[in-house]
């Protein structure tokens, strides 16, 4: 569906059509119809499918043509990286209608204290908060939401998993009962669900294919002890002069301080990115990896939803993440908008077994790469086992069934089974919203 054909107004197609955007993506075309007829919605989508747009876009129209003192909508979200990318979204969508919107998050400065809490007081239409950042200035009274008609959820899933749910919940109490109720998760697992039959009424469900990632990319797989990772990552990195923009997910921020160090002594353009990072120096790495200053950022999961960053060339899961779904949600960074990319996972014994749970999410058993011969042996293939595991149990096998020992080494270095050639680094695509 084209957006000409939703209704929406004149200020906002001018907007649309100025960012060349065109067709609506599937989330966009399910769930924009709904929004603008008033109905609450629970959506649930992937990282890249535009489903900020698919609430932002109603929600402006209905403001735009109503305008109204106050403040009108008010979006949620987990961290400040993702509330600054929906602040930008707005801010260019709302470019030709008389909107204002303002973003309200943590580890800034008194003078931006002062700005939020007079765009919290009415001076803005739209407020964008972290629920952190927002309990802060309800307890200061900064807040008056005595005209909001919207609420929206966003990245509900990793809010609960990050504990905000009694925060979630204080701020809604504060919320006229009347009003329209939108909430957007990657997953649906149940806590969502409930979740949905506090805050919502009678919503209509939209989905959009979450668990798949796109076809444009190329997944490999190593099977490495702990002790091998850096030297493996190294090793990987030699020969991808191509790859312009290279994003290396890490569990925790002590490894992320390890990892960008030593790529760093070996003179690798590398930014590390971690909770830990004061607010100014995220935003400026952040600002710098999209405009292609940094080649190579290394981060934990604050990164793997929401951030908006197009062109990524390779994704590099350096530990396995907790979730299968987040599997998909990290690999999602790369191959955006129909482009190709390379997402490449390190699998050490410990996580093995969690492995797994990603090939029985995806329907697929992935051919299972060995390390080079100069830094060892490599763990043998063995779900069953959730221990450590000790060298010398034989080399990583070219495919390796669950359960079984991978015998012999894998060839070749890039072998993986039913996937697309990967990346062409310089290819272009189309915008997507």
């Amino acid at each position: 569906m084209k957006f000409t054909e939703f209704g929406l107004n004149d200020s906002l197609l001018d907007a649309i059509d100025y960012m060349n955007y065109v067709d609506a993506t599937e989330i966009q075309d399910k769930a924009i119809p709904l929004i603008l007829e008033g109905k609450d919605v629970i959506g649930c989508a992937q990282t890249g499918t535009g489903k900020t747009a698919a609430f932002v876009l109603p929600i402006l129209n209905h403001i735009s043509e109503s305008p109204l003192g106050g403040v009108q909508a008010l979006i949620l979200c987990p961290t400040r990286e993702l509330a600054i990318q929906i602040d930008h979204q707005v801010q260019g969508l709302a470019y030709f209608a008389q909107v204002k919107c303002h973003p309200v998050y943590g580890g800034s400065d008194g003078v931006a204290w002062d700005q939020e809490a007079q765009a919290l007081k009415g001076g803005a239409d739209i407020i964008i908060a972290t629920p952190g950042r927002l309990i802060s200035h309800m307890e200061q009274g900064n807040v008056d939401f005595s005209e909001v008609k919207y609420l929206i959820l966003d990245e509900a899933d990793r809010m609960l998993d990050i504990g905000f749910y009694d925060d979630i919940m204080r701020i809604i109490k504060t919320l006229p009962e009347v009003r329209q109720s939108l909430m957007f998760s990657a997953t649906m697992a149940p806590k969502i669900r409930n979740l949905a039959k506090e805050i919502l009424k009678n919503p209509e469900e939209v989905s959009v294919a979450i668990s798949k990632p796109a076809e444009g990319v190329t997944q490999q797989i190593y099977l490495a002890f702990e002790e091998q990772k850096i030297g493996l990552a190294q090793h990987l990195l030699k020969d991808k002069d191509g790859f312009n923009s290279i994003l290396i997910f890490c569990s925790t921020k002590k490894k992320v301080e390890q990892l960008t160090r030593k790529l760093a002594q070996r003179n690798y353009s590398v930014q590390g990115m971690s909770s830990d990072y004061e607010q100014d120096a995220r935003e400026k790495a952040l600002s710098a990896f999209k405009a292609g200053r940094i080649r190579i950022m290394v981060a934990t999961d604050v990164m793997s939803r929401g951030i908006d960053i197009k062109g990524i060339d390779l994704v590099v899961n350096y530990d396995v993440p907790n979730d299968a779904e987040d599997y998909v949600h990290r690999i999602g960074r790369t191959a955006r908008a129909k482009t190709e990319g390379m997402a490449i996972t390190f699998v050490c014994p410990e996580d093995m077994y969690r492995f797994t749970k990603i090939e029985r999410l995806l329907e697929r058993d992935f051919d299972k790469l060995s390390p080079p011969d100069s830094l060892g042996e490599a763990p043998a293939w063995n779900p069953g086992s959730r221990g450590p595991g000790r060298p010398g149990q034989g080399r990583a096998g070219g495919r390796s069934s669950a359960g079984g020992n991978g015998q012999g080494r894998a060839g070749g270095g890039f072998k993986s089974r039913n996937t697309p050639k990967g990346p062409n680094p310089r290819g272009a695509a189309g915008p997507s919203a």
